[in-house]
């Protein structure tokens, strides 16, 4: 049979878009994340722009960071690596620079929405519906290209990099449409389709495996092709890549309720996310030693390139939280842990070093071959490498020890059974010199990424720029040598691109349908609880500006039932309790008390005014921003009656047509708490956000009474003969 032969070239024009992009925005989100973790020792910093407050833009570090950074460098490696493993250009050049375009434009509206308080309050997942959407058109222009390529791929054999691409788009397509569910209130402001335990237990199915399926199996995914190419040597098993990617992504899944230990969802549940949590230790180490093992007889090349250097910190990174995460999914030392900075340093171990140093280390390889450059100097990779490996110990290790403390401080009793440190401030006060620590170690991770940027630039700068070409040859296809086993199954299937993306869809459903259908079908695992009732039209409003504040993100609304939080906080908290909850906000993060029942401290409301308006005078030492501009900003009476008629719609019993009456209402329930703030001489409109958000404050907590529910208890076991 004649051969034909034929040049065409790949596109690589793509690849340095994104590549760029993963640079500027990876410097962005870095520096954001400097100024929050200056702001906890300093928080004045915002006092002359309440968009700067660390409520707000703490989420648009996570989003910079994750989706910016993160997501630009997945694509980036997505685009060179596909196409030289399908030996085919992408698919379709307009699609890829529709998504490229698309991406930045959202990333754009995350950096202008959530400083201005335009926040569903729901972790990795704060973009408001109209953001939602264009992620999901755009993640569908990605995935048509990609999937599209696959199927026409001039390489019979899938390389093991490529299915970690697939579970990537199936999945976070998946998880990212079942936890947006919403309805519109306005265009930038919506209501979750779920509420309390049902919507935290949906927002940490999609906020673990948003890590799971996000941070970790598309660079797994690079990892698989870029440091095979770095090092130049084979994949050290084949077989072993197969059991990791199934195992990893069926075993994955069931992990999310692991984040909610100790908490009102129901115990089954909690005990899944454990087990599935200690399963994920020998899929997820199989993956780091696969990768490191790659390297053996490469370790000479790793002492002097920096490249290598910082891939096998990478590996090494990601060895270490994929060891800690399922440590940490132990119910004793979860009760240590969790609320605590111990939290906060896993995550950025994670982040920094598997996440950032595998990004680090694949620009310096990929941006001299972008450009047919050498890499302009050597010396700076190598400080870069130190510097940010200096500031990841800087940041992790002061945060781990601020966690124990923390932890520790939070359950110490006196000899007579009174709590040790009773006024939470006493524990900030004892992390205030890790944080700053921390803000070094943060500082020197971003000096370090301002250094690369620069050599990067330098490596580019006045290169000519040409699409790498390749030789295709059509011929007629030479079956490969024979395989038995494993191997040959696995190579069998991965000719059949649609059938391994639907057992790939398989593998992640079954553990996601057996842990969130029964929450929505049994009925019982939310008790309801008859003193429990809706938000008043003013409640509401000040719930919404508590969203809106990005509060959850100090504070939290769930007090576990542990003796030290009931000694504190009051009784622990039901699942009952948070039915007109949309979102749920248990948080993630204690850096304040619980609020939980803070309405039955008897705080007054003077006491919530001068705390919201300067925190140093209730509490000298607080870190808390403050937020004197809620005296001036109004209540909007035209998105009171929105809100009210959009929750009624989703099941809030306020009653047909109340919207209508739900300002006069709020106004009425605003002229008490203006009232008894002028007898403490305070003068302010009754129509002040301040006073909306007083009203929630003073909410939290007071309509559930444990008493109650004791002799409500006690009388059904009555009834039911239980009881003689």
């Amino acid at each position: 049979m004649s051969e034909i032969s034929k040049t065409e070239s790949y596109d690589d024009k793509i690849v340095r878009n994104f590549a760029w992009a993963t640079v500027l925005w990876g410097i962005v989100g870095m520096l954001v994340g400097v100024i929050i973790a200056a702001e906890l020792f300093h928080p004045q910093i915002s006092d002359s722009a309440k968009e700067l407050s660390f409520g707000r833009i703490r989420p648009l570090h996570t989003n910079a960071v994750i989706f910016a950074f993160v997501g630009n460098g997945i694509f980036m490696g997505v685009y060179y690596s596909l196409q030289r493993l399908c030996r085919r250009r992408m698919f379709c050049d307009k699609l890829s620079r529709i998504h490229f375009w698309g991406w930045q434009a959202i990333i754009v509206a995350a950096a202008v929405t959530l400083p201005l308080g335009l926040s569903s309050a729901k972790e990795y997942a704060e973009l408001e519906w109209p953001i939602d959407i264009a992620i999901t058109v755009i993640w569908v222009v990605f995935g048509i290209n990609m999937i599209m390529t696959i199927i026409k791929r001039r390489e019979s054999h899938m390389y093991v990099a490529i299915w970690f691409y697939l579970a990537t788009f199936i999945t976070v397509a998946l998880l990212h449409v079942v936890n947006s569910m919403a309805l519109p209130a306005s265009f930038f402001k919506s209501y979750s389709m779920y509420a309390g335990v049902q919507d935290a237990l949906i927002q940490w199915w999609y906020g673990h495996n948003a890590v799971a399926f996000f941070l970790t199996t598309p660079y797994l995914g690079l990892m698989y092709y870029f440091i095979p190419k770095a090092s130049n040597r084979p994949v050290f098993s084949y077989r072993l890549s197969i059991i990791h990617f199934w195992s990893l992504i069926f075993i994955y899944i069931w992990a999310g309720p692991h984040h909610l230990l100790h908490t009102s969802l129901p115990d089954w549940c909690q005990t899944l996310g454990v087990v599935f949590s200690l399963m994920l230790i020998a899929p997820s180490w199989g993956g780091m030693l696969n990768g490191l093992l790659t390297l053996r007889g490469a370790w000479d090349k790793v002492r002097t390139e920096p490249v290598l250097k910082f891939m096998v910190v990478a590996i090494t990174a990601y060895g270490m939280a994929t060891f800690e995460g399922p440590l940490l999914s132990l119910r004793s030392l979860n009760s240590l842990t969790h609320y605590t900075d111990w939290t906060i340093a896993h995550v950025h171990v994670a982040g920094l070093g598997w996440n950032g140093y595998l990004t680090f280390g694949i620009l310096y390889w990929l941006i001299p071959r972008l450009y047919n450059r050498k890499l302009y100097s050597l010396k700076l990779a190598n400080l870069h490498f130190w510097i940010g490996l200096i500031g990841i110990i800087l940041y992790a290790i002061p945060l781990y020890w601020a966690g124990v403390t923390q932890g520790m401080m939070w359950q110490q009793f006196n000899e007579n059974g009174t709590l040790t440190y009773g006024n939470f401030v006493e524990t900030v006060d004892k992390v205030i010199p890790m944080y700053k620590l921390r803000a070094l170690g943060g500082l020197l991770y971003l000096i370090g990424a301002i250094i690369m940027a620069w050599n990067l630039f330098k490596t580019a700068a006045g290169a000519k720029v040409e699409d790498e070409s390749f030789q295709v040859v059509e011929k007629e296809h030479k079956p490969e040598k024979k395989l038995k086993g494993l191997i040959y199954s696995h190579r069998w299937l991965e000719g059949k691109t649609v059938l391994f993306s639907v057992l790939t869809l398989g593998a992640v459903l079954i553990g996601g349908l057996f842990e969130i259908v029964p929450m929505y079908l049994v009925s019982s695992n939310v008790k309801k609880i008859d003193s429990v009732k809706p938000y008043t039209a003013l409640e509401q409003y000040g719930r919404d500006i508590y969203v809106r504040e990005g509060c959850y993100t100090c504070h939290s609304q769930m007090i576990r039932p542990f003796r030290a939080e009931t000694e504190r906080y009051g009784d622990f908290s039901r699942s009952g309790e948070f039915i007109y909850d949309r979102p749920f906000q248990w948080g993630s993060k204690r850096i304040g008390p619980d609020l939980a029942r803070v309405g039955k401290r008897n705080l007054s409301n003077a006491w919530h005014y001068e705390h919201l308006m300067n925190p140093r005078s209730t509490s000298p030492t607080s870190i808390m921003p403050a937020y004197a501009f809620m005296k001036d900003s109004k209540v909007s009476q035209d998105f009171l009656e929105r809100a009210i008629r959009t929750l009624t719609k989703l099941g809030v019993p306020y009653g047909k047509g109340y919207d209508k009456q739900a300002y006069a209402d709020a106004m009425l329930q605003a002229e008490g708490i203006q009232k008894d703030l002028l007898d403490n001489g305070v003068e302010i409109e009754k129509d002040a956000e301040v006073i909306a958000l007083i009203a929630y404050l003073q909410r939290m907590g007071t309509d559930f009474d444990p008493d109650a529910e004791g002799k409500e208890k006690l009388i059904e076991e009555k009834n039911e003969g239980v009881v003689k």
